[in-house]
Formats: C-alpha cells, sequence, structure tokens
C-alpha cells in the first residue's frame, strides 16, 4: 500500500531536492505504522505544499521527520492543522522559525496531550506572530521550560501580557518572551498552577485501573473560565489541564488527591449508571437537584466497593471555603452533599437530616436504580421551591465542589434528525382550552397547574382561591400563589472576546419572560401629566406621517398626460411660443419604509431615585416610553417595546412589552405599567435578539433606539472591558446587516465608553435625567425624518 502510494506522488519526488527524498524514505516506513492511508496522503500533500512555499529544504525535512511524532501524541487529524499553521505564518515570519515551530511540536504534543489543546496552542502562535513577531524566535526556544510549568491558558495569557506590554519596546519583548527579563519570570509564577495533568496522567490511569480492572480514556480541557466543570463526553473523561491545591485547615490537600477524587467520581458515573435519565419536561433546577442525588448515589456504590472513596470525597466536602456562598441555599446544598454521603453526619436543619435519614434508608434497596434519584431530586426540589429558596441556575452550577462533574452523562436528549426534516403538528392536534364551572374543575380536574405543553388545559369562569373559606379581597387565587409565568425555550447567542479576538459560540442564553402586567390606566395617567408637550408631539406626528399617495407634475417622463400642462403647451404653440415640454405627471407612494425597537435597559440600577427629583430612573423611562410609543404609533411605524435585565451568561432576561403586530392599547399599556427593575445589564446579547426580531420585518429601514443608564456589566464578568467590547461588535454585526443602533444614555460618565461602543454620531447623552421623556420623541423624530 505504501509503495502505490508514493507511486501516486513519482512526479513530485522527482522534482524534490535529493536530501529532502532522503529523509522522506527513511521516515516513511515509520510513518505507516502510525498514520493511515488517507492521512499519509495529507502527509506527503502538506510536504508538497511547503515544498512549493520556497522557504527552504529544511522546513520540509523537519516536516516529515518530526510530524509522525506528534500523529502518535495527538492523532493524525493533527496533521492538516500543523499544515495550516506552517503556511499562515510564512507571511508574517520566517522560514527558521517555522522550522522552529514545527522542530517544537513533538514536545508540545506531549505536554498538552490533547488534539484540541494543542489547536489551541497553533491559534495562540498565530495570534502572536501577528502581534509580536519578534517575540516568536525566543519563545519558541524556551516552550518545553513553559509548558513543564504553565496550561496551556496560563500560557496564552503570559504571552498576551508581554505582546500588549512591550508592542513598542523592541529590547524588552524579545528578552521577555526569551525569559531573561523580571517581568516575565514574575508573571510565570504568578500563571503557575499546582499540578498539571500531563504529569500525572499515568497515576490516574493506573490508580483508575486498580480500582475497577479496565482502562478510562482521560483528556484534558482547557479551564480558560471560572464555571468550567468537569464532564464526560462519548465516554471519554474531560478533566482540568492543571489543579491547585485545596487549603485546609488540617494543611494542603494535594491538587493530585484532588484529581483522583474527579476521575474516580466521574469513572463511578460511567461503572454503575446502566441507563441516563430522561430530561424531558425538567426545569435546568430540578436537573441540578436530581443530578445532586445521583451523585450521592454512585458514591454510596463506589465506596461500598472500595471504602477508601469514601473518605477522600469527605476530606474534599470538609474543606471550608473562605468567602461565604452567593446564596445561602447554595451552603445548604453543600452540608448536605457531606450527609448523603456519610450518615453519621447530620446538620441544624432538622428538613434536611429528615430527608438524609429517608436517603440513606432507601438507597440499600435501590442503589442498582438510578429512578430512585429521580424521585428524591424532585421531593428534595420540591421542598426548597415550597420552604425555602432555588436560587438561579448560574449559582446552582457554581456549587463549590468542585471534584464533581456537570453531570451531563446522566441525561438523554431527545435526538432530533434535522436531515428529516421537522414534523409539524396539524393545528387539530394543538392545545385545546375550555373554559369550565368551579364545580366541574374542582371535581374533575388532573392537575390544578398545568403546563404550557398539556395537551387540554381547563380555565375557569371564576377564581379559584386556596382556601375556600377565605372571601376577603385580600384573598389570593391559585395563580397568584403557585401560577408561574411561561418562559420562552431558550435563544444562544455567541459572545465577542476581545482577549483572542474570536466568538464564544453559544455562549450566551436569553429567555423570553411575559412580563407582569400593572394597571393601564398609569399610562394615560402620564400622558395627562405631560399634556403640555402633547402639542410638540402632535406636530411630529403631522410632520413625519406618510402622506400617501403623491401626484408628481412637471415631468418629461411620466406615466400619464397632465391635462392642464398640455393645454398651456398648445396655447404656448398657437401664440409662437416655445412650449414646456413637462407635461406628463406620476402617481408617487410616499412611505417611511422603517420598523423600530425601543430597547429599554431594565437593571436594578433603574430603581435608584435620581439627584434633584423624587422619580426613580425607571419611573422616567417608562414615561419616555409612553411618549415615544404615542408618537410612533400615531405616525404609524410598526414598532416593538422591549426591555432587558441578566443573571449571568445563562439567564438573559428579555421581555417584550409590545411587538410588532400589536397596538399601543390596554393590554401593552398594562406590561409597560407593569415593568420593574433588577439584575444586571448584559447588552450585547439583547441587542442581538432584538436585531433577531427586527430582521423578521420586511421593511428596509430598521433601528434599535437603546435607552440604558449606565454601560454594559453582568455578575459573572469581571472585566470590564469584555462587555463593552462584546456590545461594540454586536453593534457593528447589526449595522452589516442593515439595523442601526442609537444608544440614549443616561449616565454621566459615558463619555468614556459611549462614543467606542456605538459610533461617533449614534449615541445621545442626557445631561438632565427630568427631561428624558421629553426629548425622546424629539429624538426619534430627528433619527427618522
Amino acid at each position: 500500500m505504501s509503495k502505490l502510494l508514493l507511486e501516486e506522488y513519482a512526479e513530485f519526488l522527482e522534482d524534490i531536492a535529493p536530501e529532502v527524498k532522503d529523509v522522506l524514505d527513511a521516515t516513511f516506513v515509520d510513518a505507516a505504522r502510525v498514520i493511515s492511508p488517507a492521512g499519509l496522503r495529507e502527509y506527503l500533500d502538506g510536504a508538497k505544499a511547503l515544498c512549493g512555499l520556497g522557504r527552504g529544504n529544511d522546513l520540509v525535512i523537519t516536516y516529515l521527520e518530526v510530524m509522525p511524532q506528534i500523529v502518535k501524541e495527538c492523532g493524525e487529524d493533527i496533521i492538516s492543522d500543523c499544515i495550516t499553521a506552517s503556511m499562515k505564518s510564512s507571511s508574517m515570519t520566517s522560514g527558521e522559525v517555522i522550522v522552529l515551530l514545527l522542530s517544537s511540536m513533538p514536545a508540545v504534543s506531549r505536554h498538552l496531550g490533547d488534539a484540541q489543546l494543542v489547536r489551541g496552542y497553533l491559534t495562540l502562535i498565530h495570534q502572536i506572530a501577528s502581534t509580536a513577531a519578534r517575540g516568536l524566535r525566543p519563545m519558541l526556544t524556551h516552550i518545553d521550560e513553559l509548558l513543564s510549568k504553565l496550561t496551556l491558558s496560563g500560557l496564552r495569557r503570559w504571552a498576551n501580557f508581554g505582546a500588549k506590554a512591550y508592542r513598542r519596546d523592541f529590547n524588552n519583548l524579545t528578552a521577555y518572551f526569551g525569559l531573561e527579563s523580571a517581568d516575565s519570570l514574575a508573571m510565570i509564577e504568578r500563571e503557575r498552577r499546582g499540578v498539571l495533568f500531563v504529569k500525572v496522567q499515568r497515576k490516574l490511569n493506573f490508580y483508575l485501573r486498580a480500582l475497577w480492572g479496565r482502562d478510562f480514556f482521560l483528556r484534558p480541557t482547557g479551564a480558560d473560565f471560572a464555571d468550567f466543570r468537569p464532564g464526560i463526553e462519548n465516554k471519554i473523561l474531560y478533566v482540568p489541564d492543571a489543579l491547585d491545591d485545596v487549603k485546609n485547615s488540617d494543611g494542603n490537600i494535594a491538587g493530585l488527591e484532588v484529581y483522583r477524587a474527579t476521575v474516580a467520581h466521574m469513572a463511578a458515573h460511567l461503572m454503575y449508571t446502566s441507563q441516563p435519565m430522561s430530561a424531558e419536561q425538567l426545569s435546568p433546577a430540578q436537573m441540578f437537584f436530581i443530578g445532586m442525588l445521583e451523585d450521592a448515589r454512585i458514591e454510596y456504590k463506589a465506596a461500598q466497593d472500595f471504602p477508601g472513596l469514601k473518605k477522600l470525597w469527605m476530606t474534599l466536602m470538609k474543606v471550608k471555603n473562605a468567602e461565604p456562598a452567593e446564596h445561602q441555599t447554595m451552603e445548604i446544598l453543600e452540608n448536605f452533599a457531606l450527609q448523603l454521603l456519610d450518615e453519621n453526619e447530620s446538620g441544624d436543619d432538622k428538613q434536611m437530616n429528615d430527608f438524609a435519614e429517608k436517603f440513606h434508608k432507601g438507597i440499600e434497596q435501590n442503589q442498582d436504580d438510578n429512578n430512585f434519584s429521580w424521585m428524591m431530586g424532585i421531593e428534595l426540589y420540591n421542598l426548597f421551591a415550597g420552604k425555602k429558596a432555588v436560587p438561579s441556575l448560574r449559582i446552582l452550577e457554581n456549587y463549590r465542589l468542585d471534584y464533581r462533574d456537570d453531570n451531563r452523562i446522566v441525561w438523554q436528549y431527545e435526538d432530533i434528525n434535522w436531515d428529516d426534516g421537522v414534523e409539524y403538528i396539524a393545528a387539530s392536534k394543538g392545545q385545546v382550552r375550555y373554559e369550565v364551572s368551579p364545580l366541574m374543575m374542582a371535581h374533575e380536574v388532573d392537575c390544578e397547574l398545568a403546563g404550557d405543553d398539556a395537551q387540554v388545559v381547563w380555565t375557569c369562569k371564576d377564581t379559584m382561591r386556596v382556601y375556600e373559606d377565605d372571601l376577603t379581597d385580600d384573598a389570593k387565587s391559585f395563580n397568584e400563589t403557585m401560577g408561574v409565568e411561561p418562559i420562552s425555550d431558550p435563544y444562544h447567542y455567541h459572545e465577542w472576546d476581545y482577549q483572542i479576538q474570536l466568538h464564544r459560540p453559544d455562549w450566551v442564553t436569553v429567555y423570553e419572560r411575559r412580563p407582569p402586567k400593572g394597571i393601564a390606566t398609569e399610562i394615560d395617567d402620564i400622558l395627562t401629566e405631560y399634556k403640555p408637550i402633547a402639542h410638540r408631539i402632535r406636530q411630529i406626528i403631522d410632520l413625519l406621517s406618510p402622506a400617501g399617495v403623491q401626484r408628481q407634475r412637471g415631468m418629461e417622463d411620466g406615466d400619464e398626460v397632465d391635462i392642464n400642462a398640455a393645454i398651456d403647451a398648445m396655447i404656448a404653440i398657437r401664440m409662437g411660443e416655445q412650449p414646456n415640454p413637462k407635461i406628463t405627471m406620476r402617481n408617487v407612494l410616499n412611505t417611511r419604509d422603517l420598523s423600530v425597537v425601543v430597547l429599554l435597559d431594565l437593571s436594578e440600577s433603574t430603581n435608584e431615585t435620581m439627584r434633584g427629583s423624587d422619580k426613580t430612573i425607571l419611573q422616567l423611562t417608562r414615561e419616555a416610553a409612553t411618549l415615544v410609543a404615542t408618537a410612533i404609533e400615531g405616525i404609524g411605524d410598526p414598532f416593538a417595546l422591549h426591555g432587558f435585565a441578566s443573571d449571568g451568561r445563562h439567564d438573559v432576561q428579555y421581555s417584550r412589552l409590545k411587538d410588532f403586530n400589536q397596538h399601543f392599547d390596554d393590554e401593552a399599556k398594562s406590561r409597560l405599567a407593569g415593568m420593574k427593575g433588577g439584575l444586571s445589564t448584559r447588552m450585547g446579547a439583547a441587542l442581538r435578539h432584538a436585531g433577531q426580531h427586527l430582521h423578521k420585518q420586511a421593511e428596509k429601514r430598521k433601528l434599535i433606539l437603546l435607552v440604558t443608564d449606565g454601560e454594559p456589566a453582568d455578575i459573572d464578568e469581571t472585566d470590564p472591558q469584555h462587555l463593552r467590547f462584546d456590545t461594540k461588535k454586536a453593534v457593528e454585526e447589526l449595522y452589516s446587516t442593515g439595523v442601526l443602533t442609537y444608544c440614549l444614555t443616561l449616565d454621566p460618565e459615558a463619555d468614556s465608553y459611549v462614543k467606542r461602543i456605538f459610533g461617533e454620531n449614534n449615541y445621545t447623552i442626557i445631561d438632565n435625567v427630568e427631561k428624558l421623556p421629553e426629548q425622546l420623541p424629539l429624538l426619534f423624530a430627528s433619527l427618522t425624518a
């Protein structure tokens, strides 16, 4: 097979230099042992492409010699990535540096140990070549030493710091990347982690083999972000590429022990889970509680077989965190996990003690059944939802038992084959609603709180109250006490990372939530309060309202003859004068062809009262939205009123107060009156989602009018520049698709960032916030005239 393959490249072999051909003959047999026939073709095509670069024979010889070693460590899929990296680097650096890059790749592959991490390393090389090319050679010279101390994430931060700090200081740049400067060594110490995975991988493999008598596939993953958790996918255990020692009152717990606890827990999932559980009709919070009980079940089984694992996991559970939990429920759950592992442990909460005792009584008979975890998990969720508090998904996912994985292996999701098309449900099979009497509702209904996925829903004519004997005006109904506002399916959007100059795919999740209703008459009271400027709004409506069909006269090439102009022309001819040739006219349809989304910032800061005023920012925003909605409704442009807030990247809450196909009626007014402020301001995701709504509109001109009181920020992002750059990128993306974004900000300090985000002429800073209701309609008029 190898000889036949070489015959296909006979023409190429005749043209190459003799020394290259000698190396190929010496290495091809070894390459054929580790590379498949298809990979060998790619291997030879790469050599042929590098010959065409004209960077000397050393480059091709190095490639032929090292590629089999790289493939042995990372698989043959890495061949194309190495070729691409060499080709890209050829336009930014010398052939000697490319030779150095390839010659160092076997050591890089051994240190990183995973093809995906090696690809990340090659991406980093490309970035350094484009931003700090003079530092590439000294860095590659010391790459073995660097990767023996740093993870890929640490290497990236170390390199980016040097590239930015010494961009124009070439001498110090070379010293930094050559490990000759104090800053370089200090940065290495700062980024250095406790234990690198590549140094303990063999120990972990032997450890798992000693426990269960079989091999497990372990792969390192770059833990670039704080919310990273290990995971199992396709029976491969993905763990962090480095772990620090854990500080404890009894002394530090070594990183190797943390690795052992992590891989033992993940291996227990594989060994003691016979089939996954269905995730259908479960909320993310319910899935978390079920997953927590499933963790306890598999740890119980593992501890029965290997009692030493129980001691290892308990040691990590008993570590006292220096900082308090973000939510009081998390401390309860972290202590409760220890109670589930050891029946001798107890806490201060009687309900949790009773639940743990019930778990230990039932686990003996149900230790092989994950349905036991499902039932107990739902019961635990109901306990917290009813008498305690269930925190947001972002907080739940960050619970501080770091050795546990993300439980993706526990769940089974419905597989959709998009090649087969989407199955549409006929309208006759859709959800059916009936209005029934209170008597029928009380005696015949199966579930008082049916979800949106129910096939048949009964609604009652009268209000059903929780306690029948409570007939006071303050008595609350079932919907008021236990009803849940429906939430949309998740919308996933990418987010721009300015440090690596790439999008983080599907990084942010947006949920559309139905805003609560207020009193619609409050909006009418706003119109009454601002009656003095109502005359100005009517002028705006008269000025901007489209005239409809207009007749344009005095044209030479119109659609029909203008009788009056034709008569005047005939009179001029009879009098011997030169007639006016413009005797035709045309009917022209005059329309604005504009659709608008007024996007309101509903973050926690809008609840603050402005200096010198008794109104909050939220009240002023509501008043401004009322006036501009009245103006746009009168003009006739299709528009939507939407609001947003965020609780981390997993929960960007998007409220549709009024949609395009809806009039500004009592329904929309009640939603506007009921809007509330809370949480944070992840602006880029909200703009992208608003843009998706605008793209569904047929109008050619599209505008997002953003009203905010501050800069982009969120609770899970500590770098203030990150969300600024992401919002700037979102504005640029929308502009490229025909959507203009204009920002009206109430932040007096906005000069430092708003211009860079939205552009030179695409923002206005309101100095006097009380003027916002008056200025917003005028601003809209100036933008769309």
